[in-house]
């Protein structure tokens, strides 16, 4: 017979297990198991989303013209601006400061492969700068969302906003605008199988657009029972369409085409709801800045130029051509 040694760590531990098996009646049946633990996930919003209709959406009235703009005068050359003009003081400043974004594929982005920024409004903002400084990279960029351009304007922060900004009456109250450089259409992008091919099918659907932009309105009346949300970014409703919490975006087909290209998942449907008539801005009554650009334009059209950046940036919406140059004076 061997004896057990009580004394050492490991008779300890039979002691203690002779000890629980008395006091617990050797019953070891298994309590009852609950319900496995849950979690619900909300998906996050963009930041400064709202719903309902903004009431700062700017109105799409045509009562004034919004296609003509001043006349272009005798073009100066590159680093020979008139004395005491807005061109000079720019000139003397030695950049141009451009209002724009970067998030805005194929208009206006950033190359994540070289840095520089690049796209259809860039180019425009390229030719403004070389034709005063016979420069075209002697640029500013302050980046901006459709909220702050007119603000930006105002204030003089900066010098020109070239941000897909469609020429609208109430925008012409506080700001200039060049001649429309670009004729943009108003249309919708939804997921393929949606359901939705036209505005009629946003009925009782939830639509996105950005702050600040004419969408929303044109939407709206032809749709009036759509719900709507309103975010800082056509990125930020794509977001929120991809979480599923909005059922379709509106916006310019310039920009719709970017992000179809980029997800094979959605497409742009739908007739036009408008056009779109993007102008270069410029703060209010500096006159000679906006003959000065309006004749920039004029000979960019005139040397290929505009058809060159269209086929470069544009071509994804077929056959294109610079909107037609009037003037009222």
């Amino acid at each position: 017979m061997t004896a057990t040694r009580f004394g050492t760590p490991a008779g300890l531990a039979v002691i203690a297990l002779v000890a629980l098996l008395t006091l617990t009646g050797c019953n070891f049946e298994p309590t009852a198991a609950g319900d496995p633990p849950t979690a619900i996930a909300h998906a996050p919003l963009p930041p400064n989303v709202q719903y309902g209709v903004d009431r700062n959406t700017p109105s799409t009235s045509t009562d004034c013209d919004t296609t003509s703009s001043l006349r272009p005068t005798t073009m100066p050359e590159p680093r020979r601006m008139p004395a005491r003009s807005t061109m000079a003081r720019i000139a003397e400043r030695g950049r141009l400061i451009v209002g724009t974004d970067l998030g805005s594929n194929p208009l206006s982005f950033r190359d994540p492969i070289t840095g520089d920024v690049k796209g259809f409004d860039i180019d425009v903002a390229h030719w403004i700068a070389d034709a005063i400084f016979g420069d075209p990279n002697l640029i500013e960029y302050r980046m901006l969302s459709n909220e702050t351009r007119l603000d930006a304007l105002e204030n003089r922060t900066v010098d020109i906003v070239v941000k897909t900004m469609s020429i609208t009456c109430e925008r012409l109250k506080v700001i200039d605008f060049s001649v429309p450089y670009f004729a943009a259409s108003q249309q919708i992008l939804a997921y393929r199988n949606s359901g939705i091919f036209q505005a009629s099918d946003l009925a009782g659907k939830t639509v996105c657009a950005t702050r600040a932009s004419t969408s929303i309105a044109r939407v709206q009346r032809a749709v009036p029972s759509a719900k709507y949300v309103t975010t800082g970014s056509w990125a930020d409703c794509l977001v929120m369409m991809q979480q599923g919490q909005v059922e379709a975006i509106t916006s310019d087909n310039t920009i719709l085409a970017g992000i179809a290209v980029q997800d094979p998942w959605v497409h742009v449907v739908g007739d036009s709801l408008g056009t779109e008539n993007y102008g270069v801005g410029i703060p209010k009554g500096e006159e000679d800045l906006v003959r000065f650009v309006n004749g920039v334009l004029a000979q960019r059209e005139a040397d290929g130029s505009w058809q060159r950046s269209y086929t470069e940036w544009l071509s994804l919406l077929g056959p294109g051509f610079p909107p037609t140059m009037t003037y009222r004076d």
